[in-house]
């Protein structure tokens, strides 16, 4: 299914999100923001999807904000931000509390929101010509799209300041030392290796997968004593389900589990 800025298929148990926009750099503009709203509501909802592969057509992965859509606003920009802020933070919550954990393959500039969407993702897969730009006070704005949230998570929080407020540029493999990726890989190798990593999260424990990805989304800010007592309650959520009885049962026949995402 297409529309003007994605593109979502689902096949075996892999949701691949495409971005489709390559002329214009795959912008961030209201129409995408509506659009990955709705991709996450109908991904979120789905019990097929056991994992989403996030990639971008073009030589570009993103370039962010939309730049020319916020010129036309004028005076009208700051009520237009918070429209669309209100339907891509609502897509970005509701695809890093669902079970499916998420794949994206960077190639070129990935800029701005952009950039923070894909770092978001459990699994950053950059090809050795990706560029990551902070963007944002290069243009005297401040963050959106999580930003400070994914970056400080994946660099660190001093890391993480001096990338946002320098407005650097990181290459592919400052960006891997600096963990903002887990893996660079060449150019020409790029899609196969993150559909690879793909299939392996759909053929795994979804419904562990999930308990875990919520897990960490609350690791920094609860109380020792309160995440213990989430952990707790997940795991016994967990061991109700089917993959987790077969987990165990493959375990003590050594043998490899089989999991089917219940």
């Amino acid at each position: 299914m297409s529309t003007e800025c994605t593109a979502l298929s689902i096949d075996n148990g892999i949701a691949r999100l495409r971005l489709t926009d390559p002329v214009k750099g795959n912008p961030i503009h209201r129409r995408f923001c509506d659009e990955l709203c709705d991709r996450a509501i109908e991904l979120s909802c789905r019990d097929d999807v056991r994992a989403v592969l996030v990639t971008a057509e073009g030589k570009n992965f993103g370039f962010g904000g939309d730049i020319a859509h916020f010129v036309a606003q004028g005076d009208a920009l700051p009520s237009e931000i918070k429209r669309m802020t209100a339907t891509i933070h609502s897509a970005i919550a509701r695809l890093q509390r669902m079970d499916a954990p998420m794949v994206v393959a960077v190639q070129g500039v990935c800029a701005g929101g952009s950039a923070a969407f894909a770092a978001g993702c459990d699994t950053v897969i950059g090809a050795d010509n990706a560029r990551w730009v902070a963007a944002y006070a290069g243009i005297g704005y401040s963050t959106d799209a999580s930003a400070t949230v994914m970056f400080s998570r994946r660099m660190g929080l001093a890391r993480a300041r001096n990338f946002l407020l320098r407005n650097q540029t990181l290459d592919a493999q400052a960006a891997l030392a600096a963990g903002l990726v887990d893996e660079v890989v060449p150019a020409a190798d790029l899609l196969a290796h993150a559909e690879a990593i793909a299939a392996q999260y759909a053929a795994g424990p979804t419904k562990a997968y999930g308990e875990i990805r919520r897990l960490l989304l609350t690791v920094q800010n609860q109380p020792l004593e309160t995440q213990l007592e989430l952990e707790a309650q997940a795991l016994a959520r967990v061991a109700a389900t089917e993959d987790a009885r077969a987990g165990l049962l493959s375990f003590s026949e050594k043998r490899k589990p089989v999991f089917k995402g219940r």
